[in-house]
């Protein structure tokens, strides 16, 4: 036996190490997805689906057209998530931005390389300023091969050695080549275990403005999402759920409906649900609308929204299961000493995310194999949710994530979609099935924004200054229903305190002697949900608009009092400062409109708006709003500008109409003439600035809607003298 060593290069290495889980090749095509996914064919070697071209690493694949594609591992849902980190790779690789597209790797590549791409989960602003790093190093490590290659094909050393734009050049003799020509070569090399990120001052793309990769797909209609999705084969479900929350399904009677046009197969799904399977969706939906089922609704099937209410009127006052989530000195002696104590009590209801594409999910079962297609704010979980539900083993199953037409939270922690789309097509071995839920079936079986109400007292001194205030918030905990590994050793949500930390990426912006923030636990037997902004929605609405109130009882402009609280949170000062002075806050407005302010910090960034709005017989209007972000860094400021915006029509919707009411254990809404969004007509005009200090990663997606509500509410009192204490505003009464 020889005892020479054996020279495997880094790519046989992955390739050999990957062969025993090879792709399941379904050889279906994929029309569309192009540059939004990662095909289901061919092997899942180190070079993912572009089997002539390998991988330069994990994150850069270069074709010898120098044509860029850099792996995202998070989800794009509108949010810009796709384009941001395309740029912070791109940054670091130094390559030509023009030639720069994308592609999904899988989860289960994921997991047979050792999770080398991260975390799949799109949420909580996390996509920029919790993969930033690490996706910076995947384009600085595969520069750093690229020109090694180079070097060792011209034969000088390294360090003589520079690249920009694709290119790169050998300084003594001038010698270019191109990233493409390299790419191959630099293929083979093992990657540095150090290399140095690039000076913030040194950026030369981030930072900047670029165009988003996506926008041209969905403008010429290449772009598929889950919903338009079509394979060799297809059959098409519709599904409808037991609309009582843990209601169950007692019977059906499937042949009523079996000799439908169309009509495949009738089946069960879990416990309580029924779908209809047939050549086409509406062939589907229009059988399923004519079979009999009958439900067993359980023991909620009288609930009404009038029995929730009184259970959180409850935990105002009660004693029991209550959480400290913030103290500081003695908020009880603090009132008791005021000179003067101001009491209100604030309320928020159930929301759905009313995505504008509907749960859904397209699955192939055989005894082998499963694969899904689906959109989905967290990839891992939904290849989680697949295998389960596959009864395969999670290395014989697999999802191909698609651009979402919407997440909100609704489509991070909660697959139930992939686990029905799987189930159905169990039933059917080796058939392609798309499971597609209607609008009705998406508000009747939600997992919603969590109802809450919450009881705010505050003492001030002879001055008007605030010396204690003491916050009960009443409610549901989204943790102890979605992640209960995550609650507190003692039981509480964190989460519920949004915006009233001590510190952190949720703190309060200002500082008071005497604090006592405390929650209630009330948890009613509907399924509270991740929504975007989630408990920093209502948490503003009730401290900013009761810090209103607390001026002006103590006789002061609101904008002033803020101030003498603030002076130990300079970041939050800053964007309350810069909204005040671009409004004109103390400078008189048009005739019949008025002004209010909020700040808060949230998701790790500091957002403050102010809201200039009207109100004629009773009807409000909002005629402008100036909003204020600090994220530390600005990846792509044009992205943010258009989320901000973007942020103001969910806010407001949820504002002017967002409620979900119960009677007798469901859900009353059912589309969106019940359950309306903003209009272009009623939208207001939006000002952005964008103020980065450096230093942090903040979030964008979710900050900046949590103040939307209270400076619109806090402006509709400037204007009536009337306190709206409980949303949606079609309950004030303004005339």
């Amino acid at each position: 036996m020889s005892n020479a060593p054996i020279k495997v290069s880094r790519r046989d290495f992955i390739i050999r190490s990957t062969q025993a889980g090879t792709a399941f090749a379904l050889g279906l095509s994929l029309p569309g997805l192009g540059s939004g996914a990662v095909a289901a064919e061919g092997p899942a070697g180190a070079d993912n689906s572009h089997t002539e071209t390998p991988e330069v690493n994990a994150w850069v694949v270069i074709e010898p057209d120098d044509t860029v594609i850099i792996r995202i591992a998070r989800s794009e849902m509108g949010q810009g998530t796709l384009t941001g980190l395309a740029q912070l790779v791109a940054e670091e690789l130094m390559c030509d931005w023009s030639k720069v597209t994308t592609e999904y790797p899988t989860p289960g590549e994921n997991l047979k390389r050792d999770r080398v791409w991260g975390s799949f989960s799109t949420g909580g602003s996390r996509g920029i300023r919790e993969s930033h790093d690490y996706v910076r190093k995947g384009g600085a490590v595969a520069r750093q091969m690229l020109i090694q290659a180079a070097a060792e094909a011209w034969d000088v050393p390294m360090d003589e050695c520079t690249a920009a734009n694709s290119v790169i050049t050998h300084g003594p003799t001038g010698r270019t080549t191109t990233y493409g020509k390299v790419a191959s070569a630099a293929a083979e090399l093992w990657p540095p275990e150090h290399v140095a990120l690039k000076d913030p001052d040194d950026w030369t793309l981030i930072g900047k403005p670029v165009k988003r990769l996506d926008t041209l797909d969905k403008l010429n209609g290449k772009q598929v999402f889950g919903a338009d999705l079509k394979l060799p084969g297809m059959l098409n479900a519709a599904i409808k759920a037991c609309p009582v929350f843990t209601g169950k399904l007692s019977s059906f009677d499937d042949a009523a409906v079996r000799d439908k046009p169309g009509v495949r197969a009738v089946v069960a799904v879990g416990e309580n649900a029924v779908a209809v399977v047939a050549e086409t969706w509406w062939q589907a939906k229009t059988a399923l609308d004519a079979l009999p089922i009958t439900w067993d609704k359980g023991e909620h099937a009288d609930l009404s929204s009038a029995d929730i209410d009184a259970m959180l009127d409850a935990g105002l006052t009660s004693s029991e299961q209550v959480f400290v989530g913030n103290a500081a000195g003695n908020a009880e002696q603090g009132l008791a000493g005021a000179a003067k104590t101001i009491e209100a009590v604030y309320a928020y209801p159930y929301q759905n995310h009313a995505t504008m594409e509907p749960m859904n999910a397209t699955a192939v079962w055989t005894p082998e194999r499963c694969e899904v297609w689906c959109p989905t704010q967290d990839g891992m979980a939904a290849l989680e949710a697949a295998a389960d539900a596959a009864g395969l083993p999670i290395d014989r199953c697999d999802v191909h994530k698609i651009h979402l037409g919407g997440g909100f939270g609704r489509r991070g922690a909660f697959h139930d979609f992939v686990t029905q789309a799987v189930t159905i097509a169990k039933q059917l071995p080796g058939t392609p099935v798309k499971l597609l839920w209607t609008r009705e079936e998406d508000m009747a079986h939600g997992h919603y924004h969590p109802v809450t109400k919450c009881k705010l007292v505050g003492g001030l001194d002879e001055n008007g200054g605030l010396t204690a205030l003491h916050v009960r918030i009443s409610g549901q905990s989204i943790l102890a229903a979605v992640r209960p590994q995550w609650m507190g050793d003692d039981g509480a949500d964190p989460v519920t305190f949004q915006g009233f930390h001590a510190d952190g990426d949720h703190a309060i912006s200002y500082s008071v002697p005497n604090l006592l923030v405390e929650h209630a636990m009330r948890n009613p037997p509907v399924p509270p949900g991740f929504w975007r902004g989630v408990n920093i929605n209502q948490n503003a609405i009730y401290l900013e608009c009761f810090i209103d109130e607390l001026a002006h009882a103590a006789g002061k402009d609101p904008l002033d009092f803020r101030r003498k609280l603030m002076a130990e949170h300079p970041k939050s000062l800053a964007v309350l400062e810069a909204v005040a002075d671009r409004i004109g806050w103390g400078k008189p407005a048009a005739d019949g409109v008025h002004r209010g302010l909020a700040v808060v910090k949230t998701f790790g960034s500091y957002v403050a708006a102010c809201a200039e709005v009207s109100v004629d017989g009773g009807k409000v209007k909002v005629h402008r709003i100036v909003a204020a972000t600090d994220p530390g860094y600005a990846v792509n400021p044009q992205q943010i500008e258009a989320q901000v915006e973007g942020s103001f029509v969910y806010g407001l919707s949820a504002l002017f109409h967002g409620e979900c009411t119960l009677e007798n254990g469901a859900v009353v809404q059912s589309n969106f003439h019940d359950y309306p969004s903003m209009q272009i007509k009623d939208m207001p005009q939006v000002e952005v600035i964008v103020m980065p200090s450096g230093d942090f990663w903040g979030g964008i997606g979710e900050p900046t809607i949590a103040v939307a509500a209270p400076a619109v509410l806090n402006a509709v009192f400037a204007a009536t003298g009337k306190r709206v204490r409980r949303v949606p505003l079609k309950y004030a009464e303004l005339s």
